[in-house]
């Protein structure tokens, strides 16, 4: 006998569905589908195993998580003018002698200082390296928003209204 599925010539053949299709297939190929004598005709209900597995894939697919859930960023200190300042003045350098030692302009130091300037990550790891401090902080990101209702939570409670 021929299996219709592979093609291949077998001693015995065994009726199965594949696609709601009733075909005569080899051993192998009749794991693809369900055995059309234990009446598994296509169309019948599933058996109640089969339909706790789907629920069960469907409430894990389908469940809201957290997206920001034990994701850690790294950011520039809030106060980092603040730490530059300090420690700039804790070495005992003012801002001409500091801007010269490390090639940088006497503006840009200040206003870094002033935290009107964000310095780019040259610049940071320059002045880190050179005042012997950290610019940068490990960020747990909570997600957390605070809700407007207490269900579950929608578009609304992202809306900022005027």
């Amino acid at each position: 006998m021929i299996c219709e599925m592979c093609g291949k010539d077998v001693p015995v053949t065994r009726p199965v569905f594949i696609e709601r299709s009733k075909i005569n297939v080899c051993a192998a190929c009749a794991k693809f589908g369900e055995d059309a004598k234990a009446g598994g005709a296509p169309g019948s209900a599933p058996s109640a195993v089969a339909i706790e597995q789907r629920l069960e894939r469907r409430r894990r697919r389908m469940g809201t998580r957290d997206a920001y859930a034990g994701t850690e960023t790294v950011s520039l200190v809030e106060d980092y003018g603040r730490v530059v300042r300090e420690a700039r003045q804790k070495r005992g350098l003012d801002l001409d002698e500091f801007s010269d030692s490390i090639g940088e302009r006497r503006g840009t130091i200040s206003r870094i200082e002033a935290n009107e300037l964000v310095p780019d990550d040259k610049l940071r790891k320059k002045l880190e390296r050179e005042l012997d401090i950290t610019l940068m902080e490990t960020v747990q990101a909570s997600g957390a928003v605070t809700a407007k209702s207490q269900g579950p939570m929608t578009l609304e409670d992202f809306i900022k209204r005027e």
